[in-house]
């Protein structure tokens, strides 16, 4: 898996060290997503992870690619059905290139719903 050197210390040296359609992208996600919902956003396994009750969210920029990940994406494809299951959990990714079409509205929808499934149903980190 390449990878876009050391790591970033803080959400803003995240999107700070990205560059092109990458920075674009990541930042429209981020607003987007702390604007759905009041999220605290951390770095996490070298990754933008945004936390409510848990692990919800996560960007991740790739050499070629950007995955917006949710740890509930398998209840999240009724909302968007790009998102793929990854993992043997309720992990699920829409994975964008540069050609993806996504926009804020979008990005905000899940990301609301991704807050609502974690309030209703729990920290989806905790394995009961």
């Amino acid at each position: 898996m390449p990878t876009m050197g050391p790591a970033a210390e803080t959400p803003d040296a995240y999107i700070a060290a990205l560059s092109g359609w990458q920075l674009e992208r990541c930042a429209m996600m981020r607003a987007a997503i702390m604007g759905a919902a009041p999220f605290e956003e951390t770095i996490k396994w070298t990754n933008l992870v945004f936390m409510a009750n848990g692990p919800c969210i996560l960007i991740r920029a790739e050499q070629h690619r950007v995955l917006l990940g949710f740890w509930r994406g398998k209840r999240l494809r009724e909302v968007d059905p790009r998102i793929k299951a990854s993992g043997k959990y309720e992990l699920g990714n829409l994975v964008m290139t540069e050609a993806t079409e996504v926009t804020a509205e979008q990005v905000a929808a899940l990301a609301a719903e991704a807050f609502r499934l974690n309030a209703e149903l729990g920290n989806p980190a905790a394995r009961t």
